[in-house]
């Protein structure tokens, strides 16, 4: 017997967005925060990339939009010191929503709370361990120690995860030199902006808009509707308290280092300052303790880790919830290591190329910022890096035989035509339920997903250029399997049975259809 089901620890973005899941997919999870109230240190100012596709499948984008300060900002962003510009998009891969971190938690803490979590804050984790059958949690509480059991815990309580720790797992990798120290502050009377986004301040002249390259470091800036966002980057070794916030002296101090004068600047909006690690834990799984979040990796670079780890948590929690409900297949938790320590991997192939990019001083480094940037020029270059940046490119290796070109790819939302009216892939997977979606009026296939169908969906629909004959799709939003346009029976029958087994286990017979 155990007292949970489920115990997160941390109650960050990924383990806020676990509980979530898991109370959406019929799971209760316990989520342990060792700090007494939400923290208000700035760190993260925004959301984006694949997660605000996963989002709007949920129904829940909207939220986030409505506490951010900005729902549509331009998709413009930072990358090695330079600027990947999407802006001239008609359907940029990469996007995002400007919003605090702590309005992000708190957005996810009303959710989860809704579906049914329970979050205790000021619950300080101090002991872990497990055998074949449950995990055990000794938690020191504001009215003291005490004793929690489950089936499985999750540490998702940041890059310096005590969790992490306790299991033994390795977290190499590589601590850079160097000091991000980001400001978001209202533009002072004695800034003159121009119209091309320039700036000219006494004592510095005019600065162009973009980056700026010193020897003592780099100078970003932009002018935004409500202020300017300005950033440096400077070699420093000194190690920072997350919890320690930044001042508006540091950042003007930092600011005259780089570029050898004082910059006026106006009251801040929001400060933050960012280290660079570059780390992957060796593994996400011990037994019955996984790991999400900066508790799984660390990256080299801004605007990125956040988004990744609320896909580490997504991926994670229907995995769980089959474990929990009885009809997990063998193997299906391993899933969750193979496919999300492939996506941190391919992460941190993007953010460490950004290393290079940024910490190179000598010509050859500024060559290899311009060639950079003139292949930046060409659509198809844009494209392949806004979509890498976003995460969008993902393609999860497949088990066994199945290697169709659209299994392990992130659902398209497609329109939908059903006998119930119109319909779309984004509102089949507000549930987060298994779709098995037929798109070309298929009995021979129907009749076999009946056999699973108390675990998933079974829908018929027709769509505009259907880009399969059908799709089975998981409740994270990412097919599990596809039929090619027109593929006869005898190859097809067969594959879509491995798939659902793999996949959602054992069939289930029953003589009562599930179809709408």
């Amino acid at each position: 017997m155990t007292d949970t089901d489920v115990i997160i620890v941390g109650a960050g973005p990924a383990g806020l967005m676990l509980a979530g899941e898991l109370g959406l997919a019929g799971v209760r999870p316990v989520a342990l925060e060792r700090h007494a109230e939400p923290r208000d240190t700035p760190k993260a100012s925004g959301i984006g990339g694949q997660i605000l596709h996963l989002l709007r499948y949920r129904g829940m984008l909207d939220r986030f939009e409505a506490a951010g300060s900005d729902p549509h900002p331009p998709p413009r962003f930072p990358f090695g010191g330079m600027h990947v510009d999407l802006r001239h998009l008609v359907d940029p891969p990469m996007q995002a929503v400007a919003i605090a971190q702590v309005d992000t938690e708190r957005v996810l803490a009303e959710r989860a709370a809704e579906l049914g979590a329970d979050i205790r804050r000021g619950h300080d984790v101090v002991g872990v361990s497990q055998d074949e059958a449950a995990v055990t949690v000794d938690v020191r509480g504001p009215d003291g120690t005490y004793r929690v059991t489950a089936r499985y815990l999750v540490g998702c309580d940041g890059g310096r995860s005590r969790i992490r720790d306790l299991a033994g797992i390795p977290f190499p990798g590589t601590t850079y030199p160097e000091v991000n120290r980001v400001g978001h502050v209202a533009v002072p009377d004695s800034v003159i902006v121009f119209d091309n986004g320039d700036i000219e301040a006494p004592g510095l002249g005019r600065i162009r808009a973009g980056f700026t390259r010193t020897d003592r470091g780099v100078f970003a800036y932009a002018v935004t509707r409500d202020g300017m966002f300005l950033s440096t980057t400077e070699d420093e070794s000194a190690e920072y308290d997350d919890d320690q916030p930044m001042t508006l002296t540091e950042l003007g101090d930092s600011v005259r280092r780089v570029l050898g004068a004082d910059l006026p600047l106006g009251d801040p909006i929001r400060l933050s300052r960012f280290t660079f690690k570059d780390r992957q834990a060796q593994r996400y799984r011990d037994g019955r303790i996984l790991l999400a979040g900066d508790a799984a990796h660390l990256l080299p670079a801004t605007g990125v880790s956040l988004n990744l780890g609320m896909l580490d948590s997504v991926n994670l929690a229907w995995k769980l919830a089959a474990d929990m409900h009885g009809w997990a297949p063998t193997g299906l938790l391993d899933t969750y290591h193979d496919e999300r320590h492939f996506a941190g991997a391919r992460a941190l192939l993007q953010t460490r190329a950004q290393v290079a990019l940024r910490r190179g001083d000598d010509p050859a480094a500024e060559a290899l910022r311009e060639v950079f940037q003139e292949l930046l020029v060409d659509e198809s270059a844009l494209r392949r890096v806004g979509a890498l940046i976003a995460g969008a490119d993902i393609r999860y290796p497949q088990p066994g035989s199945n290697d169709r070109t659209l299994a392990g790819t992130f659902a398209p939302d497609l329109a939908l035509r059903t006998d119930e009216g119109a319909s779309s892939v984004a509102e089949l997977m507000r549930t987060a339920r298994p779709v098995f979606l037929d798109l070309a009026d298929r009995p021979d296939l129907r009749e076999i997903a009946r056999d699973w169908q108390h675990r998933i969906d079974i829908i018929s629909a027709t769509t505009d250029h259907r880009p399969a004959d059908a799709l089975l799709i998981r409740p994270d939003a990412h097919i599990a399997w596809a039929a090619t346009i027109d593929e006869p029976a005898d190859t097809v029958t067969s594959a879509l049975r491995e798939a659902l087994t793999v996949w959602f286990g054992a069939p289930v017979k029953s003589t009562v259809p599930n179809i709408r």
